[in-house]
């Protein structure tokens, strides 16, 4: 499930520099297309087993959006051999636990036990991907608990719709344009065998990936690997079609009244490149001098000096085809959005006119290592770390090598990707406002 916009905003602090070992692994093909993979450690008497499907919200239909997460739920509603309301009696009794989550790019499922359950761990992904159950029953059910849950954490929360807001103004022929959760109207009005040719279409091992992480014999879990998805029939490959969106050249405003909302927020957004690219990583890298601590730029400046908002934050939201750059702030009482966007902008145009210091150059790599380190500190890290390198990067040692590219980045680069991508005329302003706020405009 998604992460709030602050805890986007809110990166991992540790103290010095830690050192990183090498991840290693195994990875190798079935041959119905199912990429494996496999990391052994033995710290810990544990293992994860992990599936990664490329299917996330930008592959619906524009009319049927919804579906990808709906999977996420329905595909623990249970299987031929799983009886339904079993999943998670089977992963408590057995000691472990579970979970999935999905984003506009990819669904994610996964398992961590006992090591000595590697088997059962194995045979219950092997059901879901073989013999998943779909029905209407289930469909009808979990129909409610995604409801419920948009209730929850997106129409009844504060702030809760503004990625969504975010994303529709950002995006007009990308699927990055709905959000992930979807349209509760396009999953009422789907039928059941929209939601079975959904699952034939993309639930198939060649659109999949499996990681086995943590304390386990590797022979042995390749024999149950082959035993468990080696019959599992090869789906049809899949054909993706690109969408190609208009660079952003003069801006544009919008707002939207959330009656969660008691203080008001602004945003500014601007689109940036696929995830896969260095200039993403350098915006990785900006967002943290503008606000990773409060010790960054503008948390100093206007938070904690000025006192002119509540709270301010700089994100650089990567995904696979497009990215979002996203600035947003609180204002405190007495200062209006306008205000505090101007401390911001000046933010940025010291970024794109100065070199940040060779101090403020080596606090920033000191936290970029941290965050790689911090990554990839847990067996649970490395598996979804791995997954998400192969299927969404296509190079899986980028587990390894990804801190090679943030450590060639220079401080030219920074000023450089901030002048490209971080411009007045390239974005969105957003206000976000409660019905107070409307009613005083």
């Amino acid at each position: 499930m998604k992460k709030s916009l602050m805890a986007l905003g809110s990166l991992l602090m540790l103290g010095g520099v830690a050192s990183a070992q090498k991840v290693a692994f195994e990875e190798y093909n079935l041959d119905n297309g199912l990429h494996v993979i496999l990391h052994q450690d033995k710290s810990a008497p544990v293992i994860i087993t992990s599936v990664m499907y490329h299917v996330g919200s930008k592959d619906e239909n524009p009319e049927r959006t919804g579906f990808a997460h709906f999977f996420e739920h329905l595909l623990f509603e249970g299987t031929e051999n799983i009886k339904r309301g079993d999943w998670f009696k089977i992963v408590t009794a057995n000691g472990g636990n579970n979970n999935a989550n999905t984003s506009d790019d990819r669904t994610y499922y996964y398992e961590v036990f006992p090591s000595n359950n590697l088997e059962l761990s194995l045979w219950m992904e092997s059901e879901r991907l073989m013999h998943p159950v779909i029905n209407q029953i289930g469909v009808d059910t979990q129909n409610e608990v995604v409801k419920e849950e948009k209730r929850l954490r997106m129409d009844n929360q504060p702030y809760g719709n503004l990625m969504t807001e975010v994303k529709k103004n950002m995006f007009k022929v990308h699927p990055y344009r709905w959000s992930t959760i979807g349209s509760m109207e396009h999953l009422d009005a789907a039928t059941l065998g929209e939601f079975q040719a959904f699952n034939k279409k993309f639930y198939i091992p060649n659109n999949a990936v499996l990681v086995v992480a943590g304390d386990f014999d590797t022979d042995q879990a390749k024999k149950w690997i082959k035993q468990y998805f080696g019959a599992i029939p090869k789906g049809t490959p899949i054909t993706r079609q690109k969408f190609e969106e208009q660079p952003i050249t003069q801006a544009f405003k919008a707002t939207y009244e959330d009656p969660n909302v008691q203080l008001p927020m602004v945003v500014t957004a601007y689109r940036t490149p696929s995830m896969k690219t260095k200039d993403a990583r350098v915006l990785d890298m900006v967002s943290a001098i503008l606000s990773d601590g409060k010790s960054s730029r503008m948390y100093k400046k206007i938070v904690d000096t000025k006192k002119m908002a509540l709270q301010i934050g700089a994100v650089n939201i990567a995904q696979e085809d497009y990215g979002l750059y996203v600035i947003y702030g609180i204002p405190m009482q007495g200062f209006t959005s306008a205000d505090i966007m101007k401390e911001a902008d000046q933010e940025i145009v010291k970024l794109q006119t100065d070199l940040i210091s060779e101090k403020e150059f080596q606090k920033l790599q000191n936290q970029i290592e941290n965050r790689y380190v911090s990554a990839n500190s847990n067996v649970e890290g490395i598996a979804e770390n791995l997954s998400s390198f192969y299927l969404l990067y296509g190079d899986v040692n980028l587990i390894n090598t990804e801190i090679d590219i943030y450590r060639s980045i220079t401080r030219e680069d920074i000023r450089e990707a901030a002048r490209k991508y971080l411009n007045p005329n390239q974005r969105l302003t957003l206000d976000y406002i409660g019905a107070k706020d409307k009613a005083q405009n």
